[in-house]
């Protein structure tokens, strides 16, 4: 499959991820999209992002623009700072995919491209303008990652983890060394785990087995509060309490939010229901999966009330800040793009000032409980046909289902996103730029869940692979 635009920017195959191709793509962003003065450049730790982003940086410069490297950086990161500079940014990031894969993020001055944006990138791939006579220059931003570190331990303040034992599980995230600075920047005593000097794609939906039983221990062996990670760009956070359990991405977006002080939910349909029977929040809107339909929405709702308190998070945990919100020791500006540490620290400086653990704030939420996991190595023309089918045709949905009670709601925004009679959940979605295929469940507890989520990847293992 050619490289094309999903969820999450370009993704594709390294290998096809030419020069010609990044070349085409970033002149048209530079062409099609407003950019400032400047278009800074960051990249994950993958092994293919580094060439990337010196074709990257190369074609900004033949664009007449100023490019501006801004090394390893984790994409929230590089956001803030060209966010702040008044600049455009371009992510060399394939996020939480195998190391076979990579892409490109897009950021105007003002944070994500649009739909919309996406649109005109595309229609200007085959009708590129020339190339200026004169090229631009290359400057260094040697602070991109300090200034991140310091949003968080500025608001948080020098006490918001103190006491509390913290694991990070660094792998091969490029917030590995980050995640180390601020919780110890925040009072925590910070345990460096799992340096990986080869790539390891961690999605933060979808934990193998034999990587939750991995966390478990360390947090047994290390006498653990908590434990903490992220995905390869650190865009999409990893929380797992002192049981060594898993607390879902959206589980600490509502967390997260009420913790802030938001009034106004933006999330995809994919994400638990629980805030439904939640007090604090009085609007909770749905969009389509992917971080540009929850910023849409977001937008929306600032456009009529720019003083409206409203975040955005995803079932991965990637949290969106849309307005001025308070921490312990200080204000966080808004950023209006997918972050991963943010909802780490919120919920564990919560639970620290209740006196309580972070499992007993979650446990103390409405009983909805969420899976997911998905197959990989699926093809995507025969994963789209099967959906195509599954919608049409009563029938044969039943028969696919047919270990569920009848179904009462049947929702098409994004895939297939059944309710069935009793209130459990399962929403089947092929992946947009990946050869994947996602099942997420929802039911009463977390076990229901989990079982629910078994029986149905096996079935579609049956079904398309």
């Amino acid at each position: 499959m050619p490289p094309k635009f999903g969820t999450s920017g370009l993704r594709g195959l390294v290998t096809e991820l030419t020069p010609e191709l990044i070349a085409s793509y970033v002149r048209a962003f530079v062409a099609a999209c407003p950019q400032g003065e400047a278009v800074h450049v960051g990249w994950d730790l993958r092994p293919s992002s580094p060439a990337i982003a010196e074709m990257v940086l190369q074609t900004i410069c033949e664009c007449g623009l100023t490019a501006v490297r801004c090394g390893h950086v984790p994409t929230p990161a590089l956001a803030l700072g060209a966010m702040n500079a008044g600049c455009g940014a371009v992510m060399i990031t394939g996020s939480h995919i195998p190391a076979d894969r990579n892409g490109l993020k897009f950021y105007l001055p003002v944070g994500e491209i649009s739909k919309e944006d996406e649109t005109q990138i595309l229609a200007l791939l085959d009708h590129l303008p020339d190339l200026p006579e004169r090229k631009g220059d290359e400057k260094v931003n040697l602070t991109c990652a300090n200034d991140y570190i310091a949003r968080y331990t500025d608001a948080f303040g020098s006490h918001a983890l103190s006491g509390l034992r913290i694991g990070v599980y660094q792998h091969s995230s490029v917030a590995r060394e980050i995640m180390v600075a601020v919780v110890q920047g925040c009072g925590g005593t910070p345990v460096p785990l799992a340096w990986s000097d080869t790539f390891i794609p961690v999605d933060t939906e979808a934990v193998a087995p034999e990587t939750r039983s991995q966390l478990a221990t360390w947090c047994t062996v290390n006498a653990l509060d908590a434990l903490i990670s992220t995905d390869g760009d650190a865009d999409r956070p990893m929380l797992i309490d002192a049981n060594g359990a898993i607390i879902a991405g959206d589980v600490l977006g509502p967390i997260t939010a009420r913790a802030l002080g938001a009034d106004i939910l933006c999330t995809p349909v994919s994400s638990n229901s629980m805030i439904n029977q939640m007090d604090c929040f009085t609007t909770n809107r749905r969009t389509r999966i992917g971080s540009p339909y929850v910023i849409a929405a977001m937008e929306d709702i600032l456009d009529a009330d720019i003083e409206a308190k409203v975040v955005g998070y995803e079932a991965n945990g990637g949290f969106l800040l849309g307005f001025k919100a308070a921490g312990p020791n200080g204000s966080l500006a808004p950023l209006m793009t997918r972050d991963g540490l943010l909802p780490l620290l919120t919920p564990l400086a919560a639970a620290r000032a209740a006196g309580v653990t972070i499992a007993e704030i979650a446990a103390a939420l409405p009983p909805c409980f969420t899976a997911a996991d998905r197959l990989q190595g699926v093809d995507q023309n025969r994963s789209e046909l099967f959906l195509k089918q599954m919608k049409q045709d009563a029938g044969y949905r039943a028969a696919f289902f047919a270990s569920m009670p009848p179904e009462v709601a049947v929702d098409n925004k994004d895939g297939l996103r059944v309710t069935f009679r009793g209130g459990d959940v399962i929403h089947l979605r092929p992946s947009g730029n990946a050869p994947e295929f996602r099942c997420y469940t929802e039911a009463n507890t977390h076990q229901a869940a989990v079982t629910l989520l078994e029986t149905h990847l096996s079935a579609l293992r049956d079904r398309l692979t």
